[in-house]
């Protein structure tokens, strides 16, 4: 459209909305335009392939469409499945980008639908990078970040609706490997040997139990003065204004996650011997 730059024209039409009186490419209409556009393009190739493997794609409330790819019995010797999250992006240079944000589903509030994703991978690539550098041979931080992943999701098996969303929502991915940056730049590295694997875990809950309790989680990359040289950002991203991760909660469901956590943790042994036997595993979804 006419007063777009040309890298950031709208992706579909019909794709920009009025927000407080501005122009914005929503998010929610880009992801509806780009399903669409996928449904389309399987139905095309799906018959080209179907000696080949099965093709199919599928979408969840919160998540990403995703395609899955099983090869045919007869045509491959290694039966490897694969399911390939496809999510919209805008390059915004030095390999970041927007991403568009998938709906939360109908027991979660509705976010703005000019609100889009920041993806940093390369910045977390230098960010590890560098930490793999300073940190003992031996550092437990990211065991310590998949054990945790591995309690949230055991602890979730037992959890109700409509809480057990709200537990995935406000622990995920993002907010766990959040609270492991800002801890891991509290120091000292040498803390997180291998052989104090057990008190850095629980450094790590008891910290993101605080962030919870004061409902404050701030961004790692945006405004953060206090990373690491190595760590070369945009000044976009240096001088942009603090997010707080945790904003769009509110408080008594972050008070119920932070006791549900270390009611997690006091209870890991019990968790794990439960909740990992097969009869409490939830089955796949099927395509």
């Amino acid at each position: 459209r006419a007063g777009w730059p040309r890298r950031c024209r709208p992706l579909a039409e019909g794709s920009c909305e009025e927000l407080r009186g501005r122009s914005h490419l929503s998010s929610g209409l880009v992801l509806r335009w780009f399903q669409g556009h996928l449904q389309r393009c399987l139905g095309a190739v799906r018959y080209r392939l179907q000696e080949r493997c099965r093709v199919s794609l599928s979408a969840c409330p919160g998540r990403p469409p995703t395609l899955h790819i099983l090869p045919c019995s007869d045509y491959v010797c290694c039966h490897i499945s694969m399911a390939v999250r496809l999510i919209p992006a805008i390059p915004l240079g030095d390999a970041l980008y927007l991403t568009a944000l998938p709906p939360e589903g109908p027991q979660a509030p509705p976010a703005p639908e000019g609100l889009w994703g920041l993806n940093a991978s390369r910045q977390e690539q230098r960010l590890l990078s560098w930490l793999k550098e300073q940190a003992p041979a031996s550092s437990c931080h990211l065991k310590c970040l998949q054990i945790l992943k591995g309690l949230r999701d055991l602890r979730g098996q037992g959890l109700e609706e409509p809480f057990c969303s709200q537990w995935g929502r406000v622990l995920s991915s993002y907010v766990l490997k959040t609270a492991l940056f800002s801890l891991l730049l509290q120091g000292p590295l040498e803390a997180w040997d291998e052989r104090f694997l057990v008190e850095r875990l629980e450094d790590l809950v008891l910290y993101l139990r605080d962030c919870l309790r004061k409902q404050v989680l701030m961004h790692f990359f945006l405004g953060n003065a206090s990373l690491p040289e190595a760590v070369a950002l945009p000044r976009f991203l240096k001088e942009a204004a603090p997010v707080n991760l945790l904003a769009a909660f509110d408080g008594p469901t972050l008070d119920l996650v932070a006791f549900q956590l270390i009611n997690t943790w006091i209870q890991a042994p019990h968790i794990i011997r439960m909740y990992s036997s097969p009869r409490y595993l939830r089955p796949a979804l099927t395509p």
